[in-house]
């Protein structure tokens, strides 16, 4: 048998998968992402317990294809540097360069978004379309985007940063990126908040019951006909479907995957989304895309990076 490894490094964990070749996890598990020192260990704590694994399930690690690994940051695809993770401390880390010393398997690096697409395109909600936007709302907003069956980097990795396309330019809300009015300051768990307790400040609406308001606070008031949640709603859907619909009038994807921890309103969130896409997207675009809630979650990291390894390593 031959092997795939797909590692997803976060902030907090790193998480590990050993798949199949049709892209089936048989084996997962996660270790502490240990950021002391600017991050230096995670290399060895991952070949560690890798091997470790490997012991355990009575694999060979000659059998591995190779490994695909998801990163935070901005990254440079060509050389597997991350330039610039900042929840973990790396500057111009040689990544690919250290696994693959540690490890003697050959890797592949990618954005964790961006493997996170590819994961849903390939066994989660896009499965079997080349042609994908993936939408990411979280704690801020990412994304990706596929087309011909292959992520879209842009010349220095930033293409898919959805977050950051300019809703408010005149009056938003400072976003972490330094500018103001990016979409993530309003579409993301953060920004659904934050607008529940701006909005409900001397107004009668059921979020006054609730001392630190959350997105999922928001839609499950939205639900009960709460007056002041369907203005936040109404309002993140407006930004969300307008930038969504400017994207795909450019790239015409066949399928839209909404995901990370706001998705799971589902088609409380899906239903208003639509109608602001059908108003701002060409007919021809809206009549050809279809939405639909992201499959995979905490697994669809390791997918994508296990395709990854796939596609560059394994011998046609």
């Amino acid at each position: 048998m031959k092997w795939l490894l797909g590692i997803d490094i976060g902030g907090t964990t790193v998480k590990m998968a050993i798949l199949d070749l049709q892209g089936i996890i048989v084996e997962k598990w996660e270790i502490e992402t240990v950021v002391l020192n600017d991050g230096v260990q995670i290399p060895g704590d991952i070949a560690k317990s890798f091997f470790e694994k490997c012991q355990e399930s009575n694999k060979r690690p000659e059998d591995f294809v190779g490994a695909g690994i998801g990163a935070p940051g901005f990254i440079d695809f060509n050389t597997g540097v991350v330039e610039k993770a900042v929840n973990i401390g790396w500057t111009n880390f040689e990544l690919i360069g250290e696994f693959e010393r540690l490890t003697g398997l050959p890797a592949v690096l990618e954005n964790d978004a961006n493997a996170a697409a590819i994961g849903e395109m390939w066994k989660g909600a896009g499965s079997g379309a080349t042609e994908l936007l993936a939408v990411t709302l979280g704690t801020g907003v990412g994304g990706g985007l596929i087309t011909n069956g292959q992520i879209v980097h842009g010349t220095v990795g930033m293409a898919g940063e959805i977050g950051h396309i300019t809703m408010l330019p005149e009056g938003g809300v400072l976003c972490g990126c330094g500018r103001k009015g990016c979409l993530e300051t309003i579409a993301s768990a953060t920004g659904i908040a934050r607008l529940g307790l701006e909005k409900r400040k001397g107004k009668e609406t059921l979020l006054n019951d609730i001392k630190a308001v959350t997105a999922k606070d928001v839609f499950e008031a939205y639900e009960k006909g709460d007056r002041i949640a369907t203005e936040v709603v109404e309002e993140v859907t407006f930004h969300l479907g307008l930038a969504i619909s400017n994207l795909a009038n450019s790239i015409n994807p066949e399928i839209i995957v909404i995901g990370g921890g706001v998705s799971k309103a589902g088609e409380t969130l899906l239903a208003p989304l639509r109608q602001q896409f059908e108003r701002f997207a060409l007919p021809r675009v809206f009549g050809s895309t279809t939405f639909k809630i992201a499959e995979l979650g905490n697994d669809a990291g390791v997918i994508g990076c296990a395709w990854l390894a796939k596609q560059m390593f394994l011998k046609k």
